[in-house]
Formats: C-alpha cells, structure tokens, sequence
C-alpha cells in the first residue's frame, strides 16, 4: 500500500524559500485555495532564522496542508543523530533526507523519522551541474541508485528526483518498479533552473509533485501563477 504524504497523485509543492515571515504568509495564502497545490516546503533560510516552530505556525495560520521540511541536506551524519533530527524537528509532516553519508546512517535516519511519525522523502540525485560524477561531480549514478534502493528497501515509496532531468527521472521511476516499488514522486528543478512541469510529468508518471520556487514566490500575481503551475500538470 502506498504511503502518502499528500492526498493528491499530483500537485504543485511550493517551495518557501523566501526571507521572512510575512513573505511566507503572503505566499502561503495567495496559493492554500488553489486546487491542486498538495503540499508546503520550508527550509534554511526561514528556519535557520526564526526557528521551525513560528515557520510552522504561520503556515498553520492560513491552511492545514502539509509541511515538508527539506533540511538541506539531512541524512550526512552518523546514524545516533536520526533521532535527535527527528525530535527538533517536531511540527512538520514530513522530512525530505538526502543520505550521502553512507547505508547506515541512511538506515538509522529513516527508522527514527518514521518512528517518530513523520514521513520521508528520499533523494539520491540533486539538480545542479556537477552533481554527478559523470557530469564532474563526486556521486556516481551507481551510489545514487544504491541510496533509492535502501530506501525502498526500507518501505519508503516517496522519492525526491530532478525536474530538470526528465531522463533520469525515468531512470529511477524503471529502477524501483521493477523491485516491485510504486513509486510517488518529487521533483525540485523545474522552470527557474530549466526543468519542464509537463515533460517531468511525464516521465514520472501518475504519482508526481513539482517543487517550484522562485517562479511562483517572486511572481507579480501569485495566486494566478500557482493557477497556471496546476494547470500544467495535466
């Protein structure tokens, strides 16, 4: 059985990387009306600064959509630290890891996330150039496909994959299907950093969310872009 952070098979995930808090309450209520927005992202740049609690808080303020907190990147510790992450990082539903740090850690920050309730998304591969080792990077695809193996091994079925990589996200959507894994999808790297809404879509199937950011929180009408944005998944 699936596991679900967001109730819908596609949605637009807005990603709250903005400055303050009433940049954040702003955005969070231009766009928590909009059918078809699944979710909230938060971050380093509003957490860091006041704390996951008031972020949450302003968030809970204007809807009741759930919170993803992106740690930017957890899970690159060693394996005693899941628990405590798990712990301060109460208030959200869920938590996006990216576990460069070896199995085990992956293995501990998964059990103790999903024992204290929260969802997990994991990662393997991130948008930017000179990511993989192939393009000049230090993570070869190989280490990356092992990072998406554990998780599923370890019953996770939501999985973050680069939106402006279609052909990867192929990739990995053929990996975990044939182990047997459904796959629901999450994909960061979309408009702002070149990635296509539709073509991502596409290759990731029924089961997908686009993170946007900048293209939709620096907008001059916010409501109507996070529209347009929804638009696009179909």
């Amino acid at each position: 059985m699936m596991k679900r952070v967001i109730k819908l098979e596609r949605s637009i995930i807005p990603s709250c990387d903005v400055s303050d808090l009433e940049k954040l309450s702003r955005l969070v209520r231009e766009t928590c009306s909009v059918s078809g927005i699944g979710a909230y992202k938060i971050g380093l740049e509003l957490c860091l600064k006041f704390g996951i609690p008031a972020v949450v808080r302003e968030i809970r303020n204007n809807t009741q959509l759930p919170i993803i907190y992106d740690h930017q990147k957890a899970g690159n510790d060693i394996p005693e630290l899941g628990e405590k992450f798990a712990e301060a990082v109460k208030g959200v539903d869920a938590v996006i890891l990216f576990p460069f740090a070896g199995p085990e850690t992956e293995k501990e920050w998964i059990k103790a996330c999903k024992k204290a309730k929260l969802g997990v998304i994991v990662g393997g591969e991130m948008t930017h150039l000179a990511f993989s080792e192939e393009e000049g990077g230090f993570i070869s695809q190989k280490e990356s496909l092992r990072i998406y193996e554990i998780a599923a091994e370890k019953g996770i079925n939501n999985f973050v994959v680069p939106g402006n990589k279609p052909e990867k996200i192929k990739l990995y959507r053929a990996f975990l299907e044939a182990r047997g894994i459904k796959p629901i999808f999450y994909s960061p790297g979309l408009i702002a950093q070149g990635g296509s809404i539709t073509e991502s879509a596409k290759a990731a199937g029924n089961n997908w969310h686009a993170i946007v950011g900048r293209a939709l929180y620096d907008a001059k009408d916010i409501k109507k872009k996070a529209e347009e944005l929804v638009a696009g998944l179909e």
